[in-house]
């Protein structure tokens, strides 16, 4: 009977109507409530431009659930996939529902679909995430006899508790063991000379620990960094990038990164860091955090919260993090489950 009050359709999210649009804003805000309930909504014109500046190598097969009338969305289920060189065999799938609507067989119906769309983008392991503030995500996960790849938590700095004098010793310690390196800072858009380089900088990051998922590294393009960019611009999200530079070769030895958006000042989002093992040893990574900490205080006074995800393996990170304030904020957890299994189980009833 319950079948009866909602149905399932398409979403292009690059091409919805605004009515559309509408309706998965709503949906999401209501389930961001969920978990970051301390956190604004996001703007309607920010989700749209974000939809619809989805980088072009991404594949995203996408559903919502839809009330008899279609005047609200209830639930909504994503399958992406990258159409990169590596990792072809992984497809990464999202699902929310409205609380109230839980345990309707929602979530089945949209698995269907998902694992439908995964088979004919060829992809044989499925990815999501979950966490702590959502516990019917992961139950889902220990009945679909999914396998805990990464565990992880975003962790957040409040900036009125910052060790300022913390941040004065790790730059007074890299002008001892540092000398061999300098430090340069870009905002926004990467210098188009220098951008096969940035390409091999972001190589950094496969040596972060991926604990037990099963994938490859992964290898991008000045093309795909460009179109990320693009995304980034369209939703309102400037991005500041601190890089550490070997003086003698000219060679990039690590970097960090932060987004701020207006429509949430108070937040800043921490994205990659890291340092390539040769270069390690040097304090290389405490002296880009302090001076982008610097920076922060100096030109985002606004800012009182920094979020980042780590993963709870990633002991060097972690200590240095820890050292700088930042507590937990959210347990999280990414899934790893192969798509042949996910058709067993909804071959059950």
């Amino acid at each position: 009977m319950l079948q009866h009050t909602w149905h399932i359709k398409p979403f292009d999210v690059r091409n919805a109507s605004e009515a559309e649009y509408r309706a998965a804003n709503e949906l999401q805000n209501t389930m961001r409530a969920e978990t970051l309930p301390d956190d604004p909504p996001i703007p309607l014109d920010e989700k749209i431009r974000s939809f619809q500046n989805i980088p072009a190598f991404v594949g995203v097969h996408a559903w919502a659930v839809w009330n008899a009338d279609e005047s609200r969305a209830l639930a909504d289920g994503v399958l992406s996939v990258t159409h990169l060189d590596t990792n072809k065999h992984i497809g990464e799938f999202e699902l929310e529902v409205l609380p109230e609507y839980r345990r309707q067989g929602i979530a089945r119906a949209l698995l269907a679909r998902i694992v439908g769309a995964a088979r004919q983008e060829a992809r044989t392991m499925l990815f999501t995430g979950t966490n702590e503030r959502v516990p019917a995500g992961a139950a889902l996960m220990q009945r679909l006899g999914a396998r805990k790849g990464l565990e992880n938590h975003t962790n957040q700095l409040d900036l009125r508790e910052l060790k300022r004098e913390l941040i004065h010793a790790w730059q007074a310690r890299a002008f001892e063991r540092a000398t061999d390196f300098e430090l340069g800072f870009w905002e926004d858009a990467y210098p188009e000379e220098e951008i096969q380089d940035i390409v091999a900088l972001f190589e950094v990051m496969n040596t972060a620990p991926r604990d037990q998922l099963e994938m490859e590294d992964w290898r991008v393009t000045p093309e795909h960094l460009r179109q990320m960019e693009k995304q980034n611009r369209a939703r309102g999200t400037t991005r500041w990038t601190l890089y550490a530079r070997e003086k003698s070769s000219r060679k990039f030895a690590g970097f960090t990164e932060l987004f701020w958006n207006p429509n949430r000042p108070q937040i800043l989002s921490q994205g990659a860091t890291g340092v390539f093992p040769h270069y390690r040893g040097n304090g290389l990574g405490r002296w880009l955090k302090a001076e982008m900490l610097e920076q922060v205080l100096r030109d985002r006074p606004q800012v009182k919260f920094i979020r980042t995800g780590n993963a709870d393996s990633n002991a060097a990170m972690l200590k240095i993090n820890n050292e700088l304030g930042f507590k937990p904020y959210i347990s999280r957890c990414v899934w790893q489950v192969e798509t042949e299994k996910v058709e067993e189980y909804l071959k059950r009833k």
